[in-house]
C-alpha cells in the first residue's frame, strides 16, 4: 500500500505526507540545526494498522537519513518505532536515549 503511494516533504507545513485512498497521514516535525524532531504521527482511522504505520515510518526514517539529520522522537509511537528497530537508534544525536 505505502510503495505504491509518493512520501511528499512539506516544508511549509512541517510535515511527512503520503496519501491513500483521498486519506492523509502525515507525521509533523520541527527543524532545528541538524535536528529533526518528529512531534505528531496522524494516521486515519482508514487506514490505521501497524504494517501500513511501519511501513510510512521506515520511508519518513530513510528519507531523514539520506538529509544525514539526527532524529529525536518526542511522539511516544514514534518513540516506540525507533525502540523496535535498532537500526534506526544510530540516528539518534548523542545522549538521547529512548
Amino acid at each position: 500500500m505505502v510503495e505504491a503511494a509518493e512520501l511528499i516533504d512539506n516544508d511549509f507545513l512541517r510535515q511527512y505526507e503520503i496519501k491513500i485512498d483521498d486519506q492523509l497521514a502525515k507525521i509533523e516535525y520541527s527543524l532545528q540545526e541538524r535536528k529533526i524532531f518528529l512531534t505528531k504521527l496522524v494516521i486515519p482511522e482508514s487506514i490505521n494498522d501497524e504494517d501500513f504505520k511501519k511501513d510510512f515510518l521506515s520511508l519518513v526514517f530513510e528519507q531523514i537519513e539520506e538529509r544525514n539529520l539526527s532524529v529525536v522522537p518526542t511522539s511516544p509511537e514514534i518513540a516506540k518505532f525507533v525502540r523496535s528497530n535498532r537500526k534506526y537508534k544510530r540516528m539518534l544525536p548523542v545522549g538521547v536515549r529512548i
